[in-house]
């Protein structure tokens, strides 16, 4: 078996790997970056929005090929969508601001970690990790159908919600059924939408979760939907409801599907462990997929820099005590916010649709300069006072 030395192996080029290969290569770590797939970005499993906001802190530029759509807002509909929230790009969270084309983006990120010095490899499943007393230590490759050994003193996982190095390291990113969504998503075109908004229903459309439509440009959307496996009783459900909504709203009934794509996010707090000995999790694979919003893609940049620059001062010393430093990094920075989102979220999936129908009227009607839980509750309570029982966990 051919052997293979560097720094830092990065099993994973969507975003979260390419940025810790960018940013472990420009410290001047010798880095492989690997992908499974034979194209990176491709295929696309994510509604593809993104804020402004995040991009400079990971020195990412904007490009207008890899944008397909810039949006003003998000716009949130009751379940009789009678009531409507709208919201500006800077309130609603990492998600809204720019539509991408993930193609593009993905491979303009991985570009950036080649700049850097970073070597890629595509079309190279990792198939184990090595271990050497009880230290990650690299990684079986399959590459090209042909087995090799990679060795490496730091190991990254950045191979999304499906991780298998994680479970193969012994760190512990199990979920719950609760804490996951099965998505699927149709790319439509000959659509009538407004074109500078996202759109967002709740409720009994999309059981757990919501439904989703984000503007592509040229009467072209990624509309999808994600529902709480535990609210999955039968096999295709969440394909059926997708199709219900779009039967039962005439300006994407006309439309055609041009794409479908599937798949799951998971929306549980951040996990306890992120690092062992060798190793240190990122992106989807750390969980830091947003319980709310489902978003992960500002999550997995962001998190892909830290590793990488923490693997930097720990490469002569890469024990779980040293790069504990990104395990607590990660916690400081979204710990705290994702257990109240996720708290926010299961709250929100024991509502009926008559309780939500009265939440988003009060919040249409209220000019929240900042949306909180308690800007929000405070305004429940003036209209519907009898409601705020329903929200005495969230005080």
């Amino acid at each position: 078996m051919k052997r293979y030395e560097y720094d830092v192996l990065v099993i994973g080029a969507g975003p979260g790997g390419s940025m810790a290969a960018r940013y472990a290569a420009r410290n001047g770590l010798k880095v492989l970056l690997i992908e499974k797939r034979p194209e990176i970005g491709v295929p696309v499993r994510c509604a593809e929005g993104i804020s402004r906001a995040w991009l400079k802190e990971v020195e990412i530029d904007i490009q207008k090929k890899w944008i397909d759509a810039e949006i003003d807002g998000a716009k949130i509909y009751s379940p009789d969508e009678k009531s409507v929230v709208t919201l500006s790009a800077e309130q609603a969270g990492n998600e809204v601001g720019f539509v991408l084309n993930r193609e593009y983006f993905d491979k303009y990120l991985a570009a950036l970690a080649a700049k850097e010095g970073a070597e890629i490899w595509l079309k190279s499943p990792a198939i184990e990790i090595i271990k050497e007393n009880g230290k990650v230590a690299g990684a079986i490759i399959r590459r090209f159908g042909e087995l090799v050994e990679v060795r490496a003193k730091i190991v990254i996982a950045a191979d999304g919600f499906e991780s298998q190095v994680a479970r193969w390291a012994g760190l512990n990113t199990v979920l719950r059924e609760r804490d996951i969504v099965t998505c699927i998503q149709y790319r439509m075109t000959n659509i009538d939408i407004d074109e500078k908004f996202t759109h967002f229903y709740i409720g009994s459309c999309a059981p757990g979760g919501y439904l989703w439509i984000f503007p592509k440009g040229k009467g072209e959307a990624n509309v999808g939907i994600g529902v709480a496996l535990n609210k999955i009783k039968d096999t295709g459900e969440a394909k059926k409801y997708l199709d219900r909504f779009i039967e039962n709203h005439p300006e994407l009934k006309k439309g055609g599907i041009v794409q479908i794509v599937t798949g799951a996010v998971s929306t549980c707090p951040v996990p306890k462990h992120l690092v062992d000995d060798g190793i240190m999790l990122v992106g989807d694979a750390a969980r830091l997929i947003d319980p709310i919003t489902g978003g992960g893609i500002a999550n997995a940049a962001r998190s892909g820099k830290y590793a990488g620059e923490i693997a930097a001062k720990c490469i002569e010393n890469p024990t779980k005590e040293c790069l504990k430093e990104y395990e607590k990094k990660v916690h400081e920075k979204w710990g705290r916010k994702h257990l109240r989102n996720w708290y926010v979220k299961e709250k929100l999936a024991s509502l009926d649709d008559d309780t939500l129908n009265k939440l988003m009227e009060v919040i249409s009607e209220v000019e929240m300069k900042d949306i909180s839980v308690m800007a929000i509750l405070e305004a429940v309570q003036q209209k519907y006072p009898e409601l705020i029982e329903e929200f005495e966990d969230l005080l």
